[in-house]
């Protein structure tokens, strides 16, 4: 996978500031007083940094912003970058600097000087998710960026607080790497061998292959693979950091590695792009990741269910019937609509197997979602409101943007079949909704749920604050929050 920036933190050590040859970051509030290094900065610049704290130009930049001084007088550093950062910074600020330091360093050696800076350790996590560059299909790649290190007031403290957040920021990697892979290159088998590998982190992991699928009755997930070469699977990672026999949150991700509409074919244009209908299989795998790499004290269950749906003399139709392992019977309308065909399946045999304490399902399941929220907003859909709202704190404090929609019984008469149970789509009106009611009836009696439709959020094509253009990673710190929070005990 795609390897983190080493970052370290040490002392403050100002005779080896004037010979660093690489860039130099410092950390100034308007209005404020410069510390030791920073002075020690300004003489050798000859006043031009207190000049320029002092400018206009310098206070007009928002927090977390950055101007850079290249090829500085008196300095070996080949630029000082000056950031505007308030000494009561919060998490936001200091992630956006981090970030934005992240995208000026080039492949340059970065020192930052920041003494007197709170939440070093957010600045640093910002600098390592922003410093994402997926290389993996590239005939040349770039060479490996420069060394980070941070000299701070308590490096020690820096580090402990600095080493859960790089758990977060791999699982956040690993995510994106499965979610920019080409479907040639992560096939359900090459997915399911990278989570095996995870057996290494402490992860019980085991593979469910087609035949034990068949045993299970998960006719619904079959279904959607019939016409691949590629065999489906499921994925079942257990992480048991709680006490022995306490319920697990089980976590459920929908796993298409390659989504062509099936024999409901989609448009040829922006076809490429459903290499990422995996992407709720891929935040799964990248919290349980994260849960691993920091020894979370929680009993968490990940399960992903890996298809492939392609049209062939062997696909589903539309007008086929076909029961679920729960032994609801489904109309296929739509062969495009086959997310909910996945987890259906995925979520029943969570519920049954492990008795979870709660159940959340990802997956990239709609464009409606997308036509309501853009990519600024998963979909979240939930049966309790506290789950609901604990995850909604988790998002907001993460800075992954989640908004809570409706559901309600009305909308299951767009599910109404005349020959089955129920469609696998209720027509162009409240896609989303309908899509959430389908899994819903999927969630057993009295089980806390929540449904985060993530097709907005998990890949863009342009860059955001923490990630370059591509796959985003989001919901792995959003969830990784929710179980610290809330599934943590001592």
């Amino acid at each position: 996978m795609t390897e983190l920036t080493p970052i370290t933190f040490a002392e403050i050590d100002i005779d080896r500031i004037a010979g660093h040859g690489g860039r130099l970051a410092v950390f100034l509030e308007p209005g404020g007083r410069l510390d030791a290094a920073a002075r020690r900065v300004n003489k050798l610049m000859k006043g031009a940094l207190l000049r320029l704290m002092e400018s206009q130009r310098f206070i007009d930049l928002k927090p977390g912003e950055t101007i850079s001084l290249a090829y500085p007088s008196g300095l070996a550093a080949e630029a000082v970058d000056v950031l505007h950062m308030p000494r009561r910074a919060d998490q936001e600020v200091a992630r956006r600097a981090g970030a934005s330091l992240a995208k000026l360093r080039g492949e340059a050696d970065l020192l930052m000087l920041a003494a007197g800076t709170r939440r070093v350790a957010d600045v640093a996590f910002g600098l390592a998710m922003r410093d994402y560059n997926f290389q993996d299909h590239k005939s040349e790649p770039k060479p490996r960026k420069g060394t980070v290190e941070v000299m701070c007031s308590k490096p020690e403290d820096a580090t402990e607080a600095a080493t859960p957040l790089m758990a977060v920021a791999e699982g956040a990697f690993f995510t994106r790497d499965l979610t920019n892979a080409p479907a040639n290159v992560l096939t359900t088998t090459a997915f399911a061998e990278q989570l095996v590998e995870m057996k290494a982190l402490g992860l019980e992991v085991e593979v469910l292959e087609e035949a034990d699928l068949e045993k299970l009755g998960m006719r619904t997930l079959l279904a959607v693979g019939q016409g691949s070469d590629s065999p489906s699977k499921v994925v079942v990672m257990q992480w048991k950091g709680g006490a022995e026999g306490e319920a697990p949150l089980a976590l459920c991700g929908k796993g298409v590695v390659f989504d062509t509409g099936g024999i409901s074919l989609k448009p040829g244009a922006g076809m490429e792009d459903m290499t990422m209908d995996m992407g709720g299989a891929g935040v799964v795998s990248g919290v349980m990741r994260t849960l691993a790499r920091r020894g979370a004290k929680a009993n968490v269950v990940g399960l992903v269910g890996l298809v492939e749906n392609m049209p062939s003399g062997n696909a589903i139709r539309p007008g086929d019937v076909i029961k679920t392992m729960k032994g609801d019977t489904v109309e296929v309308i739509n062969t495009d609509a086959e997310g909910r065909l996945v987890l259906c399946d995925v979520m029943w045999y969570a519920q049954d197997r492990f008795k979870p304490e709660a159940l959340i399902d990802l997956a990239t399941l709609t464009g409606a979602v997308i036509i309501g929220l853009g990519h600024e907003n998963a979909g979240v859909f939930s049966n309790s409101d506290k789950l609901c709202d604990a995850f909604l704190k988790a998002a907001e404090a993460e800075g992954e943007g989640a908004w809570r929609l409706p559901l309600g019984k009305g909308y299951d008469d767009q599910l109404k079949s005349r020959i089955a149970d129920m469609k696998n789509i209720g027509g162009r009106p409240a896609g989303s909704i309908t899509a959430s009611q389908f899994l819903k009836r999927f969630v057993q009696k009295d089980m806390p749920w929540i449904h985060l439709d993530i097709a907005g959020v998990a890949s863009l094509k342009s860059e955001s604050l923490l990630a370059p253009q591509g796959a985003t990673g989001w919901g792995v710190a959003a969830l990784n929050r929710l179980v610290a929070d809330q599934f943590e005990k001592g």
